[in-house]
């Protein structure tokens, strides 16, 4: 079952950068962004990973922890965390399991052919987590500040 806002997201657990473990009910007395884009090194990916890198800072002092979530294996994450300095573990969802929870495969066109591609998307859960926020279908610039503000508020 799809999320829905202000209701409770069932809790689950993924594997993480760093060695980690992600559950959801673990992270409980915490905000949680779960950021959620297609692959990993690509440039609208890599702009929206360095934005919120850029305002983790932030993030931490409004009691938020961000995550990103994506497709891509641990070990192309590892790459891609290590190299743009992120300081947020990102989620490896091979298994679309969480992708599904928060039901961002969608049917994508690139140059005239159809896949299922990870629709850029953004959550916010509150500390007893309750979905309060989601943004579909992000377009990277301003984005973030948007979510920032968003966490400051709840």
């Amino acid at each position: 079952m799809a999320v829905e806002l202000n209701k409770p997201v069932a809790d689950f657990t993924a594997a993480a950068t760093s060695g980690q473990t992600v559950t959801l009910s673990a992270l409980a007395g915490k905000n949680v962004v779960l950021y959620f884009y297609p692959k990993d090194s690509t440039p609208g990916c890599t702009t929206q990973g360095g934005d919120f890198r850029d305002n983790h800072e932030a993030f931490l002092a409004a009691n938020t922890l961000v995550f990103g979530v994506s497709r891509d294996g641990l070990k192309s994450h590892e790459n891609f965390k290590a190299k743009q300095g992120f300081p947020f573990e990102l989620i490896s969802d091979k298994d679309e399991a969480v992708c599904q929870l928060f039901d961002v495969i969608k049917l994508k066109k690139l140059y005239g052919k159809e896949y299922l591609g990870v629709d850029r998307s953004t959550f916010l859960i509150d500390s007893q987590g309750v979905l309060k926020r989601e943004w579909r279908g992000v377009k990277v610039p301003g984005h973030v500040a948007e979510v920032l503000e968003a966490a400051r508020r709840i």
